[in-house]
Order: structure tokens, then sequence, then C-alpha cells
């Protein structure tokens, strides 16, 4: 056998082998992309009163980041939309607002994260999509019973009124944001975004007939440095409740995913 068969046939066994490491370390890859794919998870994240999308926006980099699908609607009449606050908005609109987003989007296996006002948004929606999300989130949010409207748990009451009594379309938001709500590091950031509620979303009853006690998996999340009676019956209640997970974090204020970003980001996804 001549010396240039033999380095021809090393040559095709050194090819063969390479080959076979590429399929495998081609597969690996294949297979790590195909986990990494399985564990991502789709989230809609809702805001709260006077608010919009961009309360979220650090939670939803971080979330985004971590390779998962993120929508956040801001709820008409607010934020880059309160352009459209108009009397007839009311919280059948905000609900439909989430319910045409998980529809037309076509989401499915949906965790469904709530905040404060947007647990009556959230609660509505279920109703109607409640068989695409499979997990919820509610921080510092409202748990309410059919019947119930968000005017009857704040003390918003007189200037409510006094919108009404001026024939106008929205109410608020508060001049300023003690440190209950954020710390003084975002205070000026947030005061700047914070837009009039339409009135109707706290005026209207909720109509519920059970569809979120359905959601096989639910976390409550209680931010107690921000004082609300009825934020403290929902931790209550949920941890009486052993379908709830419940977690509070006492150093954070009302607008958490602006102080505290990566817990909040941390126990959404612990939530799913």
């Amino acid at each position: 056998m001549t010396k240039f068969q033999l380095t021809r046939r090393r040559v095709l066994r050194a090819a063969a082998v390479a080959g076979g490491l590429v399929a495998v370390t081609g597969s690996s890859n294949m297979f790590g992309t195909a986990r990494a794919q399985s564990v991502r998870k789709t989230f809609v994240l809702v805001h709260g009163a006077f608010c919009g999308s961009w309360i979220w926006r650090r939670v939803a980099d971080q979330l985004e980041q971590g390779g998962h699908k993120v929508f956040v609607p801001t709820l008409t009449g607010l934020g880059e939309r309160s352009h459209l606050l108009r009397k007839d908005v009311d919280l059948d609109t905000h609900i439909a607002d989430v319910v045409n987003l998980i529809k037309w989007e076509s989401l499915e296996n949906v965790c469904l994260v709530a905040w404060s006002y947007a647990g009556f948004v959230g609660s509505g929606a279920l109703e109607s999509i409640g068989n695409r999300v499979s997990s919820i989130v509610w921080l510092d949010a409202f748990l309410p019973a059919s019947g119930h409207r968000v005017l009857d748990f704040t003390a918003f009451g007189n200037v409510v009124n006094s919108a009404i009594d001026k024939d106008e379309a929205g109410f608020g938001p508060p001049p300023k944001l003690p440190v209950i709500f954020v710390t003084e590091r975002d205070r000026a950031f947030a005061e700047s975004k914070l837009t009039p509620q339409p009135i109707g979303t706290f005026l209207q009853p909720i109509k519920l007939s059970g569809a979120l006690e359905r959601v096989v998996r639910k976390t409550y999340i209680r931010f107690p440095k921000f004082p609300q009676p009825a934020f403290d019956k929902a931790l209550a209640d949920s941890k009486t409740d052993k379908s709830w997970a419940t977690f509070e974090l006492p150093e954070v204020g009302h607008m958490a995913m602006l102080d505290a970003p990566d817990r909040v980001s941390e126990l959404i996804l612990q939530g799913t």
C-alpha cells in the first residue's frame, strides 16, 4: 500500500469522525434550542389606573431577554391612548382591550398579570378567555366579587363626583406620588406619565361567574408599604386557599415594577 493511500485513508477517516462530531454537536444544539423553546412563556401584563404600558417596560424587557413572549396593552383612554378618553369608556371597554388582544393575537397558555385596578380588568377578561389562560399573577391587585365597583374600594369618591359635576370624561391623576407608591428616584418619571382615568371604569359594577377561581395556577403578591384594606383582604383570602401561592415584598412601594423589576420579574416567572 502506497504512502498516498495511507494518507488518503486517514484523511477520510478523520473527516468521518469530524462529521460525526458535527452531527452530534448540531443535534445537541437543536435539542437545547427545542428545550429552550418549550419553556418559553407568553405573558400579558395589564397596568393599573392612571398608567399605561410604560409602567411595565422594565419588567417586560427582562422577560423578553429571557426568551419569553410579552404583550403589554395600554387600556383605552390612558397613556399613549389618552387621546381616546371619552365619557363612554367604562370597565367593559378595558376588559375588551385585554380580551381582544388575546383573541386577535391567537394567544394560548397565557400567564395573565394584573396590577392594582387591573384586578378588575383581569377578572372580567377571564370570563371570556379563561380557557386561554393557564396562570394568573395579581400584584397588589383587587380581587372583586360580582357586583363590586372600583369606586367602592378607593378614596377617589369626591374627586370622581367633582369630575362628574364638571361633565368631564376622566378624573385625576394624583398630582404627587409619595414613597408608598414609588421611590424618589423614579417619582418625577412616573408623575410625568400619569393621565386621567376614565370615570366610567370606576363606576360600572363588574359581572363575574367564577372564571378566575377556575384558573389552576394563581399567585397573589402584596406590597404592604402601600396601605389598601382591599389588598390586605385579597392576600388573607389567598393564603387560606391552597390554589393560590402568596408573596409579600414589604420593602417596595405600590409601583414595584419600577422599584424592583428584577424581583417582580422573578416572582411573575415563579407564578407560571
